[in-house]
């Protein structure tokens, strides 16, 4: 099921598809049916979180995707909609949606991420939109190779950043959310410009007509609703870049204040497990229990993941999934025959390929990202 899911999608990623398509209108009926069985993180602008339960298959469905806008969801004109392309380039372009799509197109499995995915858990606890545990899925993103595009632009060789601009914007004073890619990202050959998710149209909530998808590096890099990319010798000086979306520089106090100069900008994702099933404060019962989850590792390959059912006094490895793909997560599975009824804790550790490890608990941060401390469900067994 979940193998004809990705076939599905990467067989629908067709380069020159009409003009007549390129509404997601169908997409979006379908995902407003949807959003009721998403959490509601906010409603404006729409932030939707995914009951972890519901993530069951390696490719998630786009009705169960999560959401995260930083402002409201722009109204856009297909017709009237270009991406403009200048700055520290030889060739200025505007480029519409019908000329990205006549370019060479590539499909990417990708797991994508909120920076902020797990904030909810921290403690003390830290300002933020309050996600928990879903702010995270994977899909089959079609589009075409940011690469391709800036060569027709003739990106010049001073350029070290690219300043990717949305069609949103910040409501009364509140400034425009401007994120800058560093050009060796940029140029890799599997960071993309997105038209396209799991085989449909880019529904309007992930950011019709196209979208920069930037694998590996946390969420907010794969700018929404793209209208401009402007190359630059220099970083971007707005707030998103030197004030938002950053880490300390070297582990501190939980609660402590850390200045902007100390600290630096957050990228890769860390390694991570999420366990699904079952769910937490589920009550089981039969002989065996299966226990099951995703585990991913940003730019790195997950090696394995352990699981215990003892509270993390033993550990057993898990049996991973079959589908993978460079920038996605895998899918774990463990058989569980309980000694006998009660309440138990279940936990579950990812390890990378360099051997990094999730930690006990996770590493406290006044913006409340990049949790990824072992992941623990409690169940209860009957008889």
């Amino acid at each position: 099921m979940l193998r004809r899911t990705f076939l599905a999608a990467v067989g629908r990623a067709v380069p020159g598809a009409s003009a007549a398509i390129l509404l997601p209108s169908i997409a979006d009926a379908g995902q407003a049916l949807s959003k009721a069985r998403l959490i509601a993180r906010s409603a404006r602008p729409e932030d939707l979180e995914t009951p972890v339960h519901l993530l069951t298959s390696w490719i998630t469905p786009n009705d169960l995707f999560y959401v995260r806008s930083h402002f409201y969801t722009p109204s856009i004109e297909p017709g009237a909609w270009t991406l403009r392309i200048d700055g520290d380039v030889d060739h200025p372009i505007e480029l519409t949606l019908g000329d990205i799509r006549r370019l060479p197109s590539t499909t990417r499995v990708v797991t994508l991420e909120c920076a902020g995915n797990g904030r909810a858990l921290f403690d003390p606890p830290v300002a933020g939109v309050q996600w928990e545990r879903g702010a995270v899925g994977t899909a089959a993103w079609t589009g075409v190779r940011l690469a391709d595009v800036l060569r027709r632009a003739g990106v010049r060789a001073s350029a070290r950043y690219l300043w990717l601009d949305g069609a949103d914007r910040g409501m009364g004073r509140a400034p425009d959310f401007v994120r800058s890619l560093p050009i060796d990202k940029a140029m890799q050959t599997d960071t993309v410009l997105a038209y396209e998710m799991n085989g449909e149209v880019l529904p309007m909530a992930h950011g019709f007509p196209l979208r920069a998808m930037v694998p590996g590096w946390e969420g907010a890099y794969s700018v929404k609703w793209l209208t401009h990319i402007q190359a630059s010798a220099q970083d971007h000086d707005g707030p998103f870049v030197q004030a938002g979306y950053r880490y300390p520089r070297r582990p501190i106090p939980p609660g402590t204040l850390v200045p902007a100069s100390e600290t630096v900008p957050l990228r890769a994702l860390p390694v991570k497990s999420l366990i699904t099933s079952p769910a937490n404060n589920a009550s089981v019962d039969g002989a065996t229990v299966r226990i099951s989850g995703f585990a991913w590792a940003g730019e790195e390959d997950v090696a394995r993941v352990d699981v215990s059912t003892d509270g993390g006094r033993t550990w057993s490895p898990a049996r991973l999934g079959r589908d993978r793909a460079r920038y996605a997560w895998r899918q774990f599975e463990h058989v569980w025959r309980p000694a006998g009824s009660g309440s138990y804790l279940v936990l579950s550790r990812a390890t990378d390929r360099r051997g990094e490890s999730q930690p006990i608990i996770g590493e406290w941060n006044p913006a409340g990202y990049a949790w990824n401390a072992i992941d623990r469900v409690r169940i209860d067994v009957g008889a």
